[in-house]
């Protein structure tokens, strides 16, 4: 392999039913800042059934300077075999230097498939990513032994250089553009017997709350407040605020929240506006999933707890004590 055929960043754009996931437009946004960074351009992936230039154009407004869209009706739903065929097929064609995709459910199947048939390294659930000033290698960095340390790591003799990025780690960056450049059609070449797995029925689980990861506000408890019980003034206040309840692992753990609600490097990542950190000590895994929150406020009986070095406001005191006094200031 000569490394330096390979030029460019490709970003994997998940779509599902013709909707381009948030993940992938902060990707495309990342990996024009790193584009900048290296002299490349990026370039957008969309496979699916029925995508059009609509869909490119959104790629177009959050980075990327090529648009690749492969249409077929085996594509309509997502299954292993063809999206590794048609994906690898790609990147056999236009040799990309990196290649980014989202650490979702598909991301997380998809990606190490390429990888393996592309004989080339992938690194998983990064955090970050960044551009080597003397060797230009992409630095992928994501955390290790358990969250209690940080690695970055490198893939400095095979190319593409691949990754998983977990969703809202990066920031979306939108831009009004005014070209006219058409996406790049391709013909997926696949066959039904590339359809190795046949889908008899997709059922979607329903739910009334939204996802914590759109919520502009989140109160969040941690083991500080004592009992399951506890939760309910959290539930007020997040309803007096408009917003969401969320927790740590550990009150996950013990069964008092559902693991959807969890916030850190085993659950989810969020960046609202106002992250309440009720009763939660602060542990590395748990300030990886929101320590970008644009403010936050930390309630704990610890003056030394984690939390507060991150808090832009910190109560010191017993968080059943301090937020049912909040809840009385809102009413």
């Amino acid at each position: 392999m000569n490394i330096q055929d390979y030029k460019n960043i490709l970003v994997y754009v998940e779509q599902r039913e013709g909707i381009v996931q948030s993940v992938s437009l902060e990707l495309l946004s990342k990996a024009k800042e790193l584009a900048s960074k290296s002299n490349q351009e990026v370039i957008a992936f969309l496979p699916g059934y029925q995508i059009n230039d609509t869909h490119a154009k959104t790629c177009l407004e959050y980075g990327a300077n090529t648009v690749y869209i492969c249409n077929d009706e085996l594509l309509k739903n997502y299954t292993t075999e063809p999206f590794t065929k048609v994906t690898t097929n790609l990147v056999n064609l236009i040799k990309p230097e990196s290649m980014l995709f989202g650490a979702t459910t598909i991301g997380r199947d998809l990606a190490p498939r390429v990888s393996a048939r592309l004989h080339t390294g992938l690194t998983a659930d990064c955090t970050s990513l960044d551009i080597c000033e003397e060797t230009q290698n992409l630095l992928m960095t994501r955390p290790a032994f358990g969250g209690n340390i940080l690695a970055t790591i490198i893939c400095p003799n095979h190319r593409p250089q691949m990754t998983t990025v977990r969703p809202g780690v990066m920031t979306k960056n939108q831009e009004e553009i005014s070209s006219s450049i058409k996406p790049i059609y391709l013909e997926s070449n696949l066959k039904k017997d590339d359809l190795n797995i046949e889908i008899l029925e997709i059922v979607k689980e329903k739910t009334v709350k939204k996802n914590i990861a759109e919520a502009n506000i989140l109160v969040s408890g941690g083991r500080g407040l004592g009992k399951k019980e506890n939760l309910e003034i959290l539930e007020t206040l997040a309803g007096k605020l408009g917003g969401m309840v969320s927790g740590s692992r550990a009150i996950v753990d013990a069964g008092w929240i559902e693991q959807r609600y969890q916030v850190g490097q085993t659950g989810q990542t969020v960046r609202p506006e106002v992250y309440f950190a009720c009763g939660i000590s602060g542990a590395i895994q748990h300030l990886a999933g929101m320590e970008e929150s644009e403010f936050i406020i930390a309630i704990n009986k610890n003056p030394t707890a984690p939390i507060f070095d991150i808090a832009d406001l910190g109560l010191v005191g017993d968080v059943n004590q301090i937020i049912p006094c909040l809840i009385d200031q809102l009413s």
